[in-house]
């Protein structure tokens, strides 16, 4: 085959190919063998945001006791963090959302480096679904803890949140369809399929509320309202320009 003879079948191979990326899918090269080629598309992203209201406190404990010796510092810690526990029992908190989160013993050292005493930290969380005792259970274990007690931080969640996230997935799809459907506009292509989804997850925040802790009373805890976000993106494929 002469050099020209050649240029003229790669030539239209050529065409072939990009006839079939202007409309997506298969490509056939010379000699009739297939060759796979991208689709054109527009990926975007989408977000759906949605509140509610909370039905869980998460309450975060610990007790912190000090001693010349380890064993007694470990006895005094073990004896309040077992009171609070029975507190929070005797209040309706279900023994299965109850959790020790960690225990910790520390030295206190003389500049020379001589060890002083024993320092024992010992945490334990609180799944709270009453909330309207919340603030009660809370200051009933500080004070059953005494002075050993410690509340390192409390948050609101939302358990029962299917509804919610299903309707935030809604929104976050229905965002990216009006995203993708401009782009289409604006490149003067007809949207076609979907041919990805992926979603970022859901994303949980406080709106409002309050959590302060007076000594001598119930805490006073306010839910407030839970926001819920869902990040979802989406690719769509380009279809042909509609002819004209």
């Amino acid at each position: 085959m002469s050099k020209k003879s050649r240029s003229v079948v790669v030539l239209l191979a050529a065409v072939v190919v990009l006839s079939s990326l202007a409309g997506g899918g298969t490509a056939f090269a010379a000699g009739g063998a297939a060759v796979d080629q991208p689709w054109e598309s527009v990926t975007v992203t989408g977000q759906g945001e949605v509140s509610g209201q909370p039905d869980r406190l998460d309450a975060s404990f610990a007790v912190e006791t000090s001693s010349s010796t380890v064993a007694d510092a470990l006895k005094r810690a073990s004896a309040a963090a077992g009171r609070m526990r029975d507190s929070l029992v005797r209040g309706g908190v279900a023994k299965a959302d109850l959790q020790t989160s960690n225990v910790s013993v520390t030295s206190t050292r003389k500049d020379d480096g001589a060890i002083t005493g024993y320092t024992v930290n010992q945490g334990l969380t609180a799944k709270i679904r009453d909330l309207s005792r919340g603030g009660a259970l809370i200051s009933a274990a500080v004070a059953a803890g005494g002075d050993a007690a410690r509340v390192n931080g409390t948050s609101f969640a939302i358990e029962n949140d299917a509804a919610l996230l299903a309707e935030a997935r809604k929104k976050a799809f229905a965002d990216a369809r009006r995203k993708a459907g401009l782009y289409a506009r604006e490149a003067g292509r007809p949207l076609g399929r979907v041919v990805k989804v992926s979603e970022g997850g859901p994303v949980y925040w406080g709106q409002g509320g309050q959590d302060r802790f007076a000594a001598d009373s119930a805490v006073p805890l306010e839910p407030g309202r839970q926001q819920l976000t869902v990040s979802v993106t989406v690719e769509w494929v380009l279809d042909a320009p509609k002819a004209q």
